[in-house]
């Protein structure tokens, strides 16, 4: 018998319930596949990586994954609005910071000591969001991006496509069937100087 079964069990039930009760923030009822997981975490060149945010960390999924790839010495900023699930994820990562609002990630980045970060890796359900805070957390996000530095995400659907290409360079979009529900991986670099 598989000894992660039970946490993985328990992980999916956590979930499925902050989906129930905050349904517009969470975005699905499952955590992400280990399909989507590793093509997200396969996408950054973690040798070039030295600070590191995630946005919508959820139940740790990809947390766990970026904390697996991440070199010793990696700073890792960690961003979850909902309050059990950010609890959860202060006990198991008590290395990296943890913060509870994305729009906050430049203010966030630079009380830690940094003026940008290399990577940003993000789970936030942007099609649930209204259009003036879609463009606020791409904004965001640009801004606290060192030049080069990489963007990855995965949506739903295609539809960040067109607002991140006036953000960023999209080095590639990358579809993954097997996750509930299938998802595209959208690699994006911001552009240098």
């Amino acid at each position: 018998m598989n000894a992660n079964l039970p946490s993985a069990a328990m992980e999916k039930v956590k979930f499925f319930y902050q989906f129930i009760r905050t349904p517009r923030s969470i975005g699905s009822v499952t955590p992400s596949s280990r399909f989507l997981t590793n093509k997200m975490i396969d996408n950054v060149p973690w040798s070039e990586i030295g600070s590191v945010a995630e946005l919508g960390c959820g139940t740790g999924v990809i947390t766990r994954a970026i904390h697996d790839a991440m070199k010793p010495g990696t700073t890792a900023l960690l961003f979850e609005r909902d309050p059990y699930l950010r609890k959860q994820l202060r006990f198991q990562y008590p290395d990296s910071s943890t913060f509870s609002d994305a729009l906050s990630l430049s203010t966030s980045i630079q009380g830690k000591g940094l003026e940008q970060v290399d990577c940003i890796i993000s789970g936030l359900p942007f099609a649930n969001f209204q259009p003036t805070l879609r463009e606020a957390l791409v904004e965001q996000i640009y801004s606290s991006l060192k030049p080069n530095g990489y963007f990855i995400a995965f949506q739903y659907s295609l539809q960040m496509k067109k607002q991140l290409q006036s953000h960023f360079d999209i080095l590639s979009i990358q579809f993954v069937m097997l996750n509930v529900p299938p998802a595209f991986v959208y690699v994006c670099q911001k552009r240098g100087y």
